[in-house]
């Protein structure tokens, strides 16, 4: 019997979602930075400033930013590894990666660049300090197979954050579902001339785990002192988790 899985509001094979997926994040990427921007008022900045603070990273040490795609993370992680650190920048979509890849590049500040699926990483045990994946997660099709192999990769007393969507303030879920399922896919049709994209990230937010949910789903993967924190009224949730 095939194994089905969700692609936002749609049940399709497991074996298909990836591929799906990879559709929506090649037709995004060239103005994907752009939207984010739009999308969240600028914030996007704020709450990955704030998941840099949170990860605890130091000099010298040594990251894995999944799902990395035109590599915020990356840069802001560099800053604080120094030239004796180390940040991998990767993301299953090359679409993604190749506009991460060289705005590294184009910045002056290279750094080593994987395309590879979060679920099969082809790193050694044991050699991150940390590892973080944003806004990511919920595209994967087997959360917690990816969330073992970040356990995998992280040293002991490593760190893994999480930066996602999440379960908004119920207060404000009408005026929240106006804007994903209306605005939203109108902002995409006329900036990046694809409103079903747009949509399918709307669906996927809905459908992503609550934060006590995936506070569980860290734990069942073997994560300890896994707690989150709720951002811009729960649109966004950051979740860290240790490696003892």
């Amino acid at each position: 019997m095939t194994k089905t899985t969700h692609f936002g509001f749609n049940t399709v094979a497991e074996e298909e979602k990836a591929g799906k997926v990879a559709e929506v994040f090649h037709s995004v990427a060239e103005r994907y930075n752009l939207m984010n921007d739009l999308m969240s008022a600028g914030l996007h900045r704020v709450w990955k400033r704030f998941t840099i603070e949170v990860s605890g990273v130091k000099k010298g040490d040594k990251v894995l930013d999944i799902a990395g795609g035109t590599g915020d993370l990356s840069a802001l992680f560099l800053q604080k590894v120094g030239k004796s650190g180390e940040v991998w920048l990767t993301d299953i979509n090359n679409s993604m990666l190749s506009i991460g890849r060289d705005r590294m590049i184009d910045e002056g500040t290279p750094t080593p660049v994987a395309q590879c699926d979060a679920e099969k990483l082809p790193f050694p045990d044991n050699y991150f300090n940390c590892v973080s994946v944003a806004f990511g997660l919920r595209n994967m099709t087997h959360k917690d197979v990816a969330l073992k192999e970040m356990l995998r990769v992280i040293k002991p007393g490593g760190t893994v954050i999480v930066l996602e969507f999440s379960k908004v303030w119920k207060p404000l879920q009408p005026a929240y579902d106006t804007y994903s399922f209306k605005l939203l896919p109108a902002m995409g049709k006329v900036i990046a001339d694809d409103a079903e994209s747009y949509r399918y990230l709307a669906e996927s937010i809905r459908m992503h785990p609550s934060q006590p949910e995936l506070k569980e789903l860290m734990e069942q993967a073997g994560f300890d002192r896994v707690e989150y924190f709720n951002l811009t009224a729960g649109i966004v949730a950051l979740h860290r988790g240790y490696k003892f």
